[in-house]
C-alpha cells in the first residue's frame, strides 16, 4: 500500500514540529531569548514569569535592537544573521545562530515582541500560532522585549506533559543559573510572579555569582582554575574536596560563553580530583574552556548543548592537568563545619539547589515555598505582567537595588591566596600524638591547634602511593615460587588472558597456559602483600575482565589502591606513642596527604580560637 503523494509541509506545520526539537519546555523559551539577548550585546537582561512560565514569560534587554525590516524576518524559519555560508558553521562564536527559536515559539504561543536599535521608532508585532496579527511602531528604546504566553496553546497534546510549577520552575532556575555563570559581566534578573527570585551584578567576577548561586560560604571554598594549552584556555572555579554533591549536576562545562553538557569533561575532571573525592561524591566545577570555534562542532543537536570535539583526546587531558594543578600546593585539611549565619542561610535558601532531585525533573529542585516567602517584594515600578509596559533605558539601574547586593556581597577575589605565596611551609605540619580515640582516631597537636587522623585513612595513603610506584617497577623485583600458582578460568575469560598476556606482564602478572582454561604463575613481584599473593592476583585479574580492555595506567593504579587496603591498620587497633608519631611523619612524606585512596579524608583540623569558642573562652 503506497503512503500517498510526497507534498511539501506548510510553513505552519514545519514550525511546529521545530518547535517540538527546540521549545521542550518554558525553560527552552528562556534559554532561546536570553541567548539572543546575548547574542545583542545587551548589558542588562531582565526574565519575568507568571505561573513558572507556563502563563506567560516576558524577556527584556538592553541590547542592540533591530529595525523594523529585520525584526519581521527574525520570526521567519532559518533566518538568521550569523551563518551566510557552510564555512560560517565551522566558526561559530554566537549562541544562536540555526534561525529556529524565534519561529518555533512563536508557532506554539501568542507572542508579542517592541524593538529598536535606538536610531527612530521602534517596531512591535503581535504574532499568535505563528501568524502576523499586527504590525506597529513603538517608541525608539534601544533594545528589545519579548512577551510570550500561553505557550503550546494550539498544540495540547504537548502542553499535558508540562510538570508541576515547583518542577518547571527548577528548570528555569537551572538554565538562568547556566547562563549567569556563562556572562558574569551580564546583569541579569529573574521575577516570578511579582517576587525577585534571582539577581547577579554583572561585575565580571564569576566567583560571585558562585556565590550568588550557591551560597558565599561554598564560594569561599572555591579555588581558581588556571590551566594553558596551544589550543586550550581553562579557567574557572574548584571546589576544595571536602565540598561534594550527591550528582553530577554541580559540574557547569563552558565552551566559548556556550554552557555544555559533556560526559568526556565530566570524566576529565573527576580524574583531575582523583582520590581526593569519596566514592559516589561529585564535586562543583565551574570550568570555562576557550578554543578555536573550528575545533568545536556546535551544530549537533537542536538544543545546541551536545557538542563535538575534535581534539578530545587533548582536551580530556587539559582538563585533567587543570585540576590536579589546582590542589598540587594546597593544603587540604578541612575544618569543622562553621554553623551559618542567618544571612547565608536565606542566601543559599534563594538560590542552592536540594540534592534530592525530583523525579518528574532532570534539573535539581528548589525549596521552593521558603523561596517564594522569604523573597522581597520587586522593589520599583511593578505593572500588572499582563500589561505590556516596555519602558527602560541605557541608564536606568538594576531593578534589585544595588544596597541589596552590596549587602550580601563580598570580594571574593581577595580572599584567596595560592599556597605557593604564602609562608613556605609543609603541606602538612609536624604533629605530636597526645592520644587515640576509641583505638581508631590519632589525636595530635602542634601550636596551631588541635588534629584527629583517620589511623586506617592515613595509613592506606602511605601504602598507595608506595605500592603506585613499586606496580611500574615489576622485573626487578620477582619472587620465584617452589610451588606455582594454578588459576582457572572460564573459556571465554581464558581467551581474554591469552590475548593480553603481554600487557598483564607489565603490572607483574604472569600467566603461562596449563591446560584449556588454566594458567599457572612461577614468580610475582616481592611487594605484594605478604600471604596475600594469591588473593591480591585473583582481585587484579577481575578488575581487567570487568572491565574487558587492559589499560596499563589504570591497572596500575586501580592494583595500587587494591593493595593498600590489605593489611592496613584498621579500626580498634591501639598504638603506641612512636607506633603514632612515626605514621604521622610518613604520612607527612605523601605527595597528596589528605585523603585516603578513597576519597574520604584523613585530617581534621580544630585551630586554637575554634577550640576557645567551644568553650567560651571567646564570644
Amino acid at each position: 500500500m503506497g503512503l500517498g503523494n510526497i507534498q511539501l509541509m506548510p510553513d505552519q506545520l514545519a514550525n511546529k514540529i521545530a518547535a517540538g526539537e527546540v521549545v521542550e519546555r518554558p525553560a527552552s523559551v528562556i534559554k532561546e531569548l536570553v541567548e539572543n539577548s546575548i547574542d545583542a550585546n545587551s548589558t542588562w537582561i531582565k526574565v519575568e514569569l507568571e505561573e513558572a512560565g507556563l502563563s506567560g514569560i516576558k524577556v527584556s534587554d538592553n541590547g542592540d535592537g533591530m529595525s523594523a525590516e529585520d525584526c519581521e524576518k527574525a520570526f521567519l524559519r532559518h533566518a538568521t544573521s550569523k551563518i551566510s555560508s557552510e564555512g560560517d558553521l565551522f566558526r561559530v562564536r554566537s549562541l544562536g545562530f540555526r534561525g529556529e527559536a524565534l519561529a518555533s515559539i512563536a508557532a506554539v504561543s501568542r507572542l508579542s515582541v517592541r524593538t529598536s536599535n535606538g536610531k527612530k521608532a521602534g517596531t512591535q508585532l503581535e504574532i499568535e500560532g505563528g501568524k502576523l496579527i499586527s504590525r506597529e511602531k513603538s517608541d525608539a528604546r534601544k533594545g528589545t522585549d519579548i512577551l510570550v504566553k500561553d505557550i503550546f496553546f494550539n498544540t495540547p497534546a504537548r502542553l499535558k506533559y508540562m510538570k508541576t510549577i515547583h518542577t518547571e520552575l527548577g528548570h528555569i532556575t537551572d538554565v538562568l543559573n547556566r547562563i549567569a555563570l556563562s556572562y558574569p559581566h551580564i546583569r541579569f534578573e529573574c521575577i516570578h510572579n511579582q517576587k525577585r527570585l534571582f539577581y547577579t551584578s554583572g561585575r565580571g567576577d564569576q566567583r560571585q555569582v558562585i556565590g550568588q548561586i550557591y551560597g558565599m560560604q561554598t564560594a569561599k571554598k572555591m579555588l581558581p582554575i588556571k590551566h594553558e594549552t596551544l589550543d586550550f584556555k581553562i579557567t574557572g572555579y574548584a571546589a576544595r574536596p571536602e565540598i561534594t554533591r550527591a550528582n553530577r549536576n554541580y559540574i557547569s562545562s563552558i565552551i566559548n560563553g556556550r554552557f555544555i553538557r559533556n560526559p568526556m569533561i565530566n570524566k576529565a575532571i573527576l580524574k583531575g580530583y582523583h582520590t581526593l573525592l569519596p566514592i559516589g561524591r561529585y564535586p562543583l566545577v565551574v570550568i570555562n574552556i576557550d578554543m578555536d570555534p573550528y575545533l568545536v562542532d556546535v551544530n549537533v543537536h537542536p538544543s545546541k548543548l551536545e557538542v563535538r570535539f575534535s581534539k578530545e583526546k587533548e582536551l580530556f587531558s587539559a582538563i585533567e592537568t587543570a585540576i590536579k594543578d589546582v590542589f598540587k600546593q594546597e593544603t587540604l585539611i578541612p575544618e569543622p563545619v562553621p554553623k551559618q549565619s542567618q544571612k547565608d542561610q536565606t542566601e543559599q535558601s534563594y538560590f542552592t539547589f536540594d540534592n534530592q532531585r525530583s523525579k518528574e525533573s532532570t534539573a535539581p529542585d528548589i525549596p521552593w515555598n521558603d523561596l517564594l516567602t522569604k523573597t522581597e517584594e520587586f522593589p520599583e515600578r511593578q505593572k500588572d505582567f499582563s500589561e505590556t509596559d516596555y519602558s527602560m533605558d541605557d541608564t536606568e539601574s538594576p531593578s534589585v537595588q544595588e544596597s541589596w547586593y552590596s549587602a550580601s556581597e563580598e570580594n571574593l577575589e581577595d580572599d584567596y591566596v595560592p599556597e605557593t605565596q604564602k609562608d613556605e611551609k609543609e603541606r602538612v605540619p609536624v604533629l605530636y600524638p597526645v592520644g587515640q580515640a576509641h583505638g581508631t582516631y590519632i589525636i595530635a597537636q602542634n601550636d596551631q591547634g588541635l588534629y584527629l587522623i583517620d589511623q586506617h585513612a592515613a595509613q592506606e595513603r602511605i601504602k598507595y602511593e608506595f605500592y603506585r610506584e613499586k606496580v611500574g617497577i615489576v622485573t626487578e623485583e620477582l619472587q620465584q615460587l617452589l610451588v606455582p600458582l594454578t588459576f582457572e578460568f572460564s573459556k571465554q575469560e581464558a581467551i581474554f588472558i591469552q590475548a593480553h598476556q603481554e600487557e598483564l606482564k607489565q603490572v607483574g602478572l604472569f600467566f603461562e597456559p596449563f591446560g584449556e582454561h588454566t594458567f599457572i604463575i612461577r614468580s610475582h613481584p616481592q611487594w605484594l602483600p605478604k600471604g596475600e599473593e594469591e588473593e591480591t592476583i585473583r582481585d587484579m585479574v577481575d578488575q581487567v575482565l570487568e572491565n574487558q580492555k587492559v589499560d596499563i595506567k589504570q591497572l596500575r593504579e586501580d592494583a595500587a589502591i587494591l593493595m593498600s587496603c590489605k593489611r592496613s591498620i584498621k579500626a580498634n587497633h591501639h598504638l603506641n606513642y612512636d607506633d603514632m608519631f612515626r605514621l604521622l611523619e610518613d604520612l607527612r612524606q605523601c605527595q597528596d596527604p589528605f585523603t585516603c585512596p578513597h576519597g574520604r579524608p584523613i585530617i581534621i583540623f580544630f585551630s586554637e580560637y575554634e577550640l576557645e569558642k567551644m568553650f567560651k573562652r571567646v564570644m
